[in-house]
């Protein structure tokens, strides 16, 4: 039985072009841990897209599967048409890894660590170094190839990363929290350079991670939470099916509270960490009725508009950040 998630999120547009990804039922087990249960969605050709989702969500398991590390247990994961547990070799040649963990070997200059890289697919000679050296010139870092990646700077070794997972020209990047440890400059420049990548070269990127502002500049997010797929849409989509502003209040007596605001105001009332969160279309609104209702009860209050953290909460009932209990 698929979900109509699953179903929504499988459904091909009219006349548009193969998926460079495919997920379809992909469940993985760690004993009796469900890691991840039934995940299915599709990559569009050119676009970046995000896989959201707070630690333990299942992000990591599925970035093993999709880089071949790892086989499904149940389902299916083709890449550019290839099968990636059956047509592993053909898969692998059509993607190219970021991973979070760095693999640059710091001892090594920039250009041999891609030299290295370039070996490894079977590639040598002129072309290699041609390859290499456009890269580097196209990612800023051409003046630094004879310098020893130890002296770089964080976002600058993210960089020869990006460079190395390009090197024999892949279809789909793949890339594992790839803002982690990059200051926001840093992260912006990853983002341009993405987009630059799906314009110029029709480069499909997927990544993995935990960052608001790194998840907006998505084209489209697929949000989990606890192993499954509880969301799947633009940014810009996803917040406004939240529509309105979200007010967030504290109070002395906060499950009483919600009571009679949900009561009075025919609003559903979410109790989080000891404060009560609702969504209305005139938030600011609501705040002076609620002053008004309940006079002195309220302690703080914050009005905002709706966030991907919003659409979290709505979609899961707890916070990002909030630690899994199993």
């Amino acid at each position: 039985m698929v979900s109509p998630l699953a179903a929504e999120a499988l459904a091909p547009a009219a006349s548009a072009p193969l998926p460079a990804v495919v997920v379809r039922g992909v469940t993985h087990r760690y004993g009796e841990r469900i890691a991840l249960d039934g995940v299915s969605f599709e990559v569009r050709p050119g676009e970046i897209f995000g896989l959201l989702g707070p630690n333990g969500s299942g992000k990591t398991t599925l970035f093993r599967l999709l880089s071949t590390l790892l086989g499904p247990q149940t389902g299916s994961i083709s890449i550019q048409g290839f099968d990636a547990a059956r047509e592993t070799f053909a898969a692998r040649r059509k993607i190219g890894v970021v991973f979070q963990a760095p693999s640059l070997d710091k001892k090594l200059t920039v250009l041999e660590n891609l030299i290295h890289q370039g070996h490894l697919y079977g590639l040598g000679g002129a072309d290699l170094k041609a390859r290499a050296d456009e890269l580097l010139k196209r990612f800023g870092m051409a003046d630094r190839a004879g310098e020893r990646t130890e002296k770089l700077s964080g976002g600058q070794r993210r960089r020869v990363e990006l460079a190395k997972g390009l090197l024999h020209r892949p279809e789909v990047l793949l890339l594992d929290e790839p803002s982690t440890g990059l200051d926001p400059g840093a992260r912006r420049d990853l983002t341009a350079y993405l987009k630059d990548l799906s314009a110029k070269d029709g480069v499909t990127s997927l990544l993995t991670t935990h960052q608001m502002e790194e998840a907006e500049a998505c084209d489209r997010l697929a949000i989990l939470n606890q192993g499954q797929l509880v969301a799947l849409d633009t940014p810009a989509s996803l917040k406004a099916k939240i529509g309105g502003e979200v007010v967030t209040v504290t109070a002395g007596e906060p499950e009483a509270l919600a009571k009679e605001i949900a009561e009075k105001f025919k609003l559903e009332v979410q109790a989080l960490d000891g404060a009560l969160r609702m969504e209305r279309e005139d938030g600011h609104r609501l705040v002076a009725e609620l002053g008004e209702a309940f006079p002195g009860r309220i302690e703080t209050v914050r009005v905002g508009r709706p966030t991907l953290e919003d659409v979290f909460v709505r979609m899961t009932g707890r916070r990002f950040w909030e630690e899994t209990k199993k």
